[in-house]
């Protein structure tokens, strides 16, 4: 029999579980990811293509269209986890945002600023200007570390610019975890700009763990592919099922099963559910073993405001503009989250 305790003093969750007078106290941590969909300020940033959102833009991005895309994010950002854990997100990885300014005024969001998050951006060469940041709780993950690994062609053809690597090291629980948010190469790009992506996050992977075995990885993005696509499948190498897991330092897709098995999706295309948004976990997240942090569930965050309710598209979700037309909404992409776990001491 399991009853659930909300401890928000310690910002975590607590499980007590009473089995043969013995009991056991367990801390949940939530860890997402989200596609913003074009999260950008009313402002020209110098070398940036940001041309179509800018007032007299083609979908003439004033302060009106901006500050309800703010409020929109801080809504869904604030509401994400919460249906386990009342405090909400220890971290989430995000993509397509501008620069610095909007993630500051996203974390200052009367909708959002009781949280108390903070943010990580590293400005990247991306020729659209749109980055990776991490947003995150300083109670729950406390970062120590943070760099921008650059994406490289095969060739090193330095006149290819998009988004490098945005890898986050910090406490959780206790325990170093390295986070390395990701957005690879769009479907405009052929499959080998995405397969590129997946070895060298692969390789940053294996980097990371040779020098420091016992550390736990996640690797969150939107991907452009679904999880048995090639780039993540094969050059990522990312495992479909927990039992072909074999040491601390493979990798398991959990969205993979979700997709294939269960039909669903984080993003719609002509009536059909891919799922580019996900959450991989390096090995040691894997087991029964709850000495440690753990996979504890995964979650595609779902509220019926993100998605159309009527017309051609009913069912897709309400992104900020469609057919040239401002619908208001929030992002083309829904947001993934894992849950970790760990018995309390």
């Amino acid at each position: 029999m399991m009853r659930k305790n909300i401890s928000l003093f310690a910002f975590l969750l607590l499980f007590v579980v009473s089995a043969m007078a013995q009991e056991k106290r367990y801390e949940v941590y939530s860890v997402g990811f989200y596609n913003l969909e074009n999260l950008f300020d009313t402002i020209h940033d110098k070398g940036k293509n940001d041309y179509e959102f800018l007032p007299d833009g083609t979908n003439k991005w004033g302060t009106l269209k901006y500050t309800n895309k703010q409020k929109n994010m801080a809504t869904v950002l604030n509401e994400m986890g919460t249906d386990l854990l009342p405090v909400g997100m220890a971290a989430v990885g995000v993509s397509e945002i501008e620069n610095s300014r909007v993630l500051e005024d996203l974390v200052k969001h009367e909708v959002l600023a009781p949280r108390g998050w903070d943010y990580i951006h590293i400005e990247g060469p991306d020729k659209r200007g749109v980055d990776c940041a991490l947003l995150y709780n300083p109670k729950l993950f406390k970062p120590v570390n943070s760099k921008l690994a650059p994406y490289t062609t095969e060739d090193n053809d330095t006149t290819y610019k998009t988004r490098g690597f945005l890898i986050v090291s910090g406490n959780m629980g206790g325990e170093l975890v390295h986070i390395i948010v990701n957005h690879w190469p769009s479907r405009y790009a052929k499959s080998p700009a995405r397969e590129r992506a997946g070895t060298l996050v692969r390789q940053l992977k294996d980097s990371i763990m040779a020098e420091m075995p016992d550390t736990k990885v996640l690797i969150m993005g939107d991907m452009n592919d679904d999880p048995d696509n090639k780039s993540m499948a094969d050059c990522l190498g990312a495992l479909r099922e927990k039992a072909e897991i074999k040491a601390g330092s493979d990798l398991y897709n959990p969205w993979w099963n979700i997709l294939r098995k269960k039909g669903a999706g984080t993003l719609k295309y002509k009536g059909k559910w891919n799922l580019f948004d996900q959450i991989v976990l390096s090995g040691n997240l894997i087991g029964a073993d709850r000495s440690t942090l753990k996979l504890y569930k995964t979650e595609i965050f779902s509220r019926n405001y993100l998605f159309q309710q009527e017309g051609r598209y009913k069912g897709n979700t309400k992104r900020t503009h469609a057919g040239g037309v401002w619908l208001n909404g929030y992002s083309d992409h829904l947001p993934v989250i894992v849950y970790l776990i760990k018995e309390a001491k």
